[in-house]
């Protein structure tokens, strides 16, 4: 079972850059492996994904243009760079996986299917 545990939170200015890391345990092989976001009050949301073997990723449309998924396969960590960052990206980002087969199923994939989750590390964005 993968264990997942994100670093790089912080606190920042808009306008301001982050780079969020989650380093996943195991095998790092066919998942799929998203950010998530979530700020009191309100319900957890996707920011970005992508699939472990390449091909298409996804975005929010809250943060095409300024976040960046990515990964390095050969340290089994995950990326969120996030640039240009605005008062309502202030949540706690998670990193989640979901072992699937293709990438078309990763695609297909939504929030609570889910099954690895990490622990979340907060970003904080002052105007």
């Amino acid at each position: 079972q993968v264990q997942l545990m994100e670093s790089g939170g912080g606190s920042v200015q808009a306008g301001g850059s982050l780079t969020l890391s989650c380093v996943a345990s195991g095998y790092y092989n066919k998942y799929c492996m998203g950010w998530f976001r979530q700020a009191p009050g309100n319900e957890r949301e996707a920011v970005a994904r992508i699939f472990t073997e390449g091909a298409s990723t996804y975005y929010a449309d809250s943060v095409k243009g300024r976040f960046t998924i990515s990964q390095d396969v050969a340290k089994n960590t995950l990326y969120l760079q996030m640039n240009n960052l605005k008062p309502e990206d202030t949540a706690l980002y998670h990193c989640a996986a979901l072992s699937v087969h293709t990438s078309a199923v990763c695609s297909e994939v939504s929030l609570n299917d889910y099954l690895h989750w990490g622990r979340g590390t907060q970003v904080t964005v002052s105007s």
